[in-house]
Formats: structure tokens, sequence, C-alpha cells
């Protein structure tokens, strides 16, 4: 290994920092400057590629230096996750306006989520059968071997657990070690913690008021705390992108890719579909989905680049908040929900084209009008507590599998195109939580509608 050229590596990457940083100085947009970090990001990492290789040591060597930037700003992002998720969801109770219509708005949230997973299903299967996709025409390679070895625990875990057991895995029985993230379902049990504790304040509150305004005012300082933390990471995003995205470029298997081509593009068909039926979904509502599509773009680039859904919680609720008019309560509810409850692509799109891809090995028709209902109560009962991490997906397919009697290999066959696939499936995972926030505030009446239509995307301070 050269390490002269990892340091002009290094020096190319540091000039690319500094242009961003020079846009910031003058005032270029929020983003524009992730979109140039975006750009720069692939430019850089497919000249790495087409120099080095994704075998080479100076492509690793370059990458492990680039993490500092990339992995390390999702690092600080995931930090406040889970502080984020137990304030939000208490800071919501202790809100007058949001108490008043706790039920109704939590009963939307959930309703919207697990609705737009349904017809995210239903897309997955309808494409998946459009474009004739079949388990057999996957070739299972080394890499694919050695990814459904690594999932032997994951699988037997998944082959084990009924649907009623899944959801006592949602109970949280020792809260603390779940704020730590120690389980998949760690997130959605936080936020029974947090609702528990919300529930216990109402009912506090209605006997002794004044200690019940001393949490209130507790809580809401530390949610200005977190809120500002969150504003100090979200300054690093154009950066944290431009290193996230030169790795994805400079180590992705092309080869795979192209193998692979024809279910890359039936995923990302359904993908853009189920965008598709967001935006219809607002416009059924009265609001214009080109004013979403643009506030929502800097959350969406990030969770495409980071693959992590919770990590991109902080700039969801603030999007949600600041640019598109959702009342702090409603957002609060609508994050951290969106993250473990009905994720449109991970829990809904991806298992059902693998379920339909499966059928047939077991011969199981998968146009059968039984199968295909099944299918879809069961992929919607099994996308609450999916994880809101990159991986997230292959969790809920082995459950989705598992309980439909399929063959659970095909989920390591995927190994090569994961990534990818799983950057457009993380964004359709934001995109569904951000419109079950504008459309429960839309119907629940406190919409800022000003700011909806507002044409700017107000900056982080």
């Amino acid at each position: 290994m050269d390490p002269f050229l990892i340091i002009a590596n290094l020096f190319v990457f540091l000039i690319l920092l500094f242009v961003l940083f020079r846009m910031q100085k003058k005032h270029v947009s929020f983003s524009k400057r992730v979109f140039a970090g975006l750009g720069l990001g692939l430019l850089f990492g497919f000249i790495l590629h087409l120099i080095y290789g994704t075998e080479s040591e100076v492509t690793t060597g370059t990458i492990d230096w680039l993490n500092i930037v990339g992995t390390g700003y999702v690092k600080l992002l995931q930090m406040v996750v889970m502080p984020l998720v137990f304030i939000s969801i208490v800071g919501a109770f202790t809100k007058l306006k949001i108490t008043k219509n706790l039920g109704k708005i939590s009963a939307l949230v959930i309703g919207i989520l697990l609705f737009t997973t349904g017809i995210s299903a239903v897309i997955g299967i309808g494409t998946t059968l459009s474009f004739g996709l079949d388990q057999t025409q996957i070739v299972e390679g080394e890499a694919e071997r050695a990814r459904n070895e690594s999932l032997a625990d994951r699988v037997e875990t998944a082959e084990n657990i009924t649907i009623p057991q899944q959801m006592l895995e949602m109970i949280p029985s020792n809260p603390f070690a779940d704020l730590t993230g120690s389980r998949p379902t760690s997130t959605i049990a936080v936020v029974i913690f947090a609702a528990f504790i919300g529930v216990a304040f109402l009912g506090v509150k209605r006997k002794h008021s004044d200690e019940a305004d001393v949490f209130a005012k507790l809580i809401d300082s530390i949610y200005l705390i977190v809120m500002r933390i969150v504003t100090l990471v979200l300054r690093l995003t154009p950066y944290g992108i431009l290193a996230l995205m030169a790795k994805v470029a400079a180590t992705s298997n092309y080869d795979a890719v192209v193998s692979l081509g024809k279910f890359i593009i039936a995923n990302y068909v359904a993908i853009i579909l189920m965008f598709m039926v967001h935006l219809l979904l607002l416009a059924l509502a009265k609001l214009n989905p080109i004013h979403f599509l643009k506030k929502a773009m800097p959350p969406l680039t990030f969770a495409f680049t980071s693959r992590s859904s919770a990590g991109t919680l902080p700039i969801n609720i603030k999007s949600q908040v600041d640019d598109l008019g959702v009342s702090e309560g409603v957002a609060n509810f609508a994050g951290p929900f969106g993250l473990s409850i009905g994720q449109n692509g991970c829990a809904g799109i991806y298992p059902a084209m693998l379920a339909v891809m499966a059928a047939p090995a077991v011969g199981i028709d998968p146009t059968s009008i039984s199968f295909l209902l099944t299918l879809i109560v069961v992929i919607i009962i099994s996308s609450f507590g999916v994880a809101g991490v990159g991986g997230g997906a292959t969790f809920a397919s082995l459950i989705v599998l598992s309980v439909m009697d399929l063959p659970v290999a095909i989920v390591g066959l995927m190994v090569t195109i994961e990534p990818l696939i799983d950057m457009g499936r993380t964004a359709l995972n934001v995109s569904g939580s951000m419109v079950a926030g504008v459309l429960t505030s839309k119907i629940n009446g406190d919409l800022k509608e000003e700011v909806y239509r507002r044409p700017e995307i107000l900056e982080a301070k």
C-alpha cells in the first residue's frame, strides 16, 4: 500500500470539503449544499473506483479516513436519536394542545403508517409480478453463501418467533437497556415507555397541577437542549453526505449491479410508485405535493445516503416543524413512530417482493388471492418494531418469509446489491413518516399552511 496515494486522495477530499465550506460562507442554501455534497461525493468515489478498484488497499485506506467524516456524522446523529425519541414523545404529552386530541392523533399517525405500508406491499407484489421476477434468476456465489451463513442466528430467531411473541418483544421490560438500543425493538419500546410517562403526567396534572407544571417545564428545557444539539449536528450534513456518497461510489460492486439490474430496476420502480402515492395522498388533502417534495428533500437525501431512518430522525422532525408547518406535538409522534411502525420501503415493498419471488420454489402460486391477502396482512402486522437502521429490511423479510413458510435463503442472495436498494427504501421510509405527520396535522386542523406554502427552507441556526 502506497501511503502517498492515500495522502493525495485525502488532499483532494479536503479540497472538496473546503468547497462546501466556502458555499456555506457565501450563504448558499442548505438544500443546494446538500446536493453539492451528494454530487461531489459520487464523482470523487467513482474516480477512486476507476483508478484503484474496490479491493485495492489504497481504496480501503482512503475510505477508512473518509469514515471519520461520513460514519462519524451518522454516529453523531444516532447519538441523539434515543434521547430525542424519548423526550419528543413525553414532550408531546406535556403540551396542552396535543393532549386534547391525543387518542385521535396517535390513531391517525399509526393508521396512516400502516395503511401506506399495506399499499406499498401491494405495489411490491404488483411490480414483482409485472417484471416476472423469480428466485431462480439469482445465482448464488461465495458472497451470497457467506451472507446466508452469517444470517443463521437471525434466521433461527425469525423462524421461532410467532406474531404474538413479536408483539411481546415491543413491550419494555428494562427501558434503560432499551435507551441504549440493545434490541431490534428498542425504539418502539422507548416510545411505549415514554407514552406511559406521558399518560402518568396527565393523571398527575389533574390532581397535582403545580408539580405537573414543574415536570413540564423540565421536559421543555431538556427538549430545547436536545434540539440545539440536533441543530449543531445538522450543520455538518453536506460534509457527511459528501463522505458517505464517496464511500458508496468507491466500494459498490458494479458487476453485481449489472447482473441483478432487473431486480434493482423493479425495486426502484416500486419505490418511485410509492413516492407517487405519498404525493397523491397530499394532493387529496389539498396540499401542494411539489411544496412537500422541495421541503422534504434534505431529510430524504440524508436518508438515501446514510441508509438510516433512525439517523434521519432529527432532520425529519425539524423539517416537519420548521418547513412543513406540522405542529410540534404531531411531529414528535410521527417521527419516532415512523422508525418502528409501517416502514413503507423496508417493511412493505421489500418483504413483499422477496415473498412473491420465493413462493414458486415451494410450489405456491404467487398470484393466488389467498396467498396475496395473507401476505399483505402478515406484512402489515410484521411492520411493528422494525429497526430504523441499515439492515432493518433484512429482519423484516426474515420474519415475513418465516411466517409464510417460505425459504429464507433468498435474503442472503441480495447481499451484493443490498446497499444500493437500501438507499431508496430508507428514503421511502422517511417520506412515509413525514407524510403521516403532515396529513395528521392537516386532519387535526393545526397544520400551519402558510409555513407549508413558504418557498424557502429554514436554515439551521
